[in-house]
């Protein structure tokens, strides 16, 4: 965001056509949500991978971040609180749900652990929306190297519904699940 910023995604931000999405969130966030994307665009392709962009809602992984629609994002907190936010993403959520089957999963790559997005996401989507089962207990980091290695290895992830347990069992091993 920096006017100095001279790499190649930076100056595309600052231009009137911006830069994607998947790219700038993948640059801010490094390995969480760059293991989020290669994985969402490998196993269910950009067609139906969508980014939620607070203030905006759910939008393609192509979607252009401008200065001004970063302006929004910046004032929009990722909380229930937040009416836009709320607002936004219930909307284009309802509007997904129209588009697609019936019978059609829906995969939440972010966090299940709060209610952030579940609390959202989940009157709406019901039984469809999922999330993979190897995230319970997680961190972000250990989630993003999931996703990479998930990719790398084309081994798609387990899903369950949420009504499954969310977070690591006390006691329970921290290591993370090999992908072979």
């Amino acid at each position: 965001m920096s006017p100095r910023a001279g790499f190649d995604a930076a100056v595309r931000y600052r231009s009137p056509e911006g830069v994607m999405i998947a790219e700038a969130f993948a640059f801010m966030s490094a390995l969480y949500f760059r293991g989020k994307i290669a994985y969402a665009l490998h196993f269910g392709g950009a067609d139906n991978t969508h980014v939620i962009a607070p203030g905006f809602g759910l939008v393609p992984p192509t979607w252009m971040i401008t200065e001004e629609r970063m302006k929004k994002m910046r004032k929009t907190d990722v909380d229930m609180r937040d009416r836009t936010y709320v607002k936004t993403l219930r909307a284009t959520s309802l509007q997904l749900a129209q588009e697609i089957d019936a019978d059609t999963r829906v995969v939440l790559l972010g966090s299940v652990a709060t209610g952030k997005y579940v609390d959202i996401l989940l009157p709406i989507f019901g039984e469809r929306l999922r999330f993979p089962s190897a995230f319970a207990g997680l961190g972000d980091m250990s989630r993003g190297g999931l996703m990479l290695r998930a990719v790398r290895a084309n081994h798609e992830l387990e899903y369950t519904t949420l009504d499954a347990p969310r977070h690591r069992a006390p006691g329970a091993s921290g290591k993370m699940p090999a992908l072979t």
